[in-house]
């Protein structure tokens, strides 16, 4: 190409409208998102989520076992652990007694740090320790216990839930949650009342 061509197309270019100069990059972008919906389309392997229906009767799962009385055998591993992993006291005792959903993959020598899942209290200023059984079934049971302090103490009694679950025929703590309301706001001094 000569230098006369040359100049005469810059100049060509210098003076084509703005959309001219554009027009090259909206075709690319098109093209490109034309080519990752088509390979959406393709690629799209979704099965249907029709459900088929059918005469035959449901199966009825909300049957509650029946009721049994709570073994002496759970209560014992309840008083245990509250005097071992609540108390931060004879951990490995504490180790063996709760399921794995408490242990939380942690190891004996972790256990031992006292660092567990586990909600403490200081059970050297409990009093008494009644326990209400909420419900017994033969392989699972739920119980609340209310921590209660001695007289003096700075320490505020609070009531816990403990999930216990029986597996190869031995008692675990499962779960062992503080029970408490939550707190109701103030409001207003009027309690959120409308007045005038």
């Amino acid at each position: 190409m000569s230098t006369d061509a040359e100049s005469v197309f810059r100049t060509e270019i210098k003076h084509r409208p703005g959309w001219q100069k554009a027009l090259p990059w909206v075709v690319a972008v098109l093209l490109v998102g034309g080519l990752i919906a088509a390979g959406i389309i393709w690629s799209n392997t979704g099965t249907s989520t029709a459900t088929p229906l059918t005469n035959r009767p449901a199966v009825d799962v909300s049957k509650v076992p029946p009721t049994v009385k709570l073994p002496p055998g759970a209560t014992q591993v309840a008083r245990t652990f509250i005097k071992t992993a609540v108390a931060r006291k004879n951990l490995p005792q504490a180790y063996n007694i709760v399921t794995e959903q408490i242990r939380q993959g942690q190891s004996l020598k972790s256990w031992n740090t006292g660092n567990i899942a586990v909600v403490p209290y200081p059970v050297d200023a409990v009093k008494y320790a009644p326990m209400k059984i909420d419900f017994s079934y033969p392989k699972e049971a739920q119980i609340e216990v209310a921590l209660l302090p001695k007289a003096g103490s700075n320490t505020k009694g609070q009531l816990f839930l403990m999930d216990l679950v029986k597996r190869n025929g031995k008692w675990l703590v499962n779960s062992w949650v503080p029970r408490s309301s939550p707190p109701v706001p103030n409001g207003s001094a009027n309690n959120g009342a409308g007045g005038n």
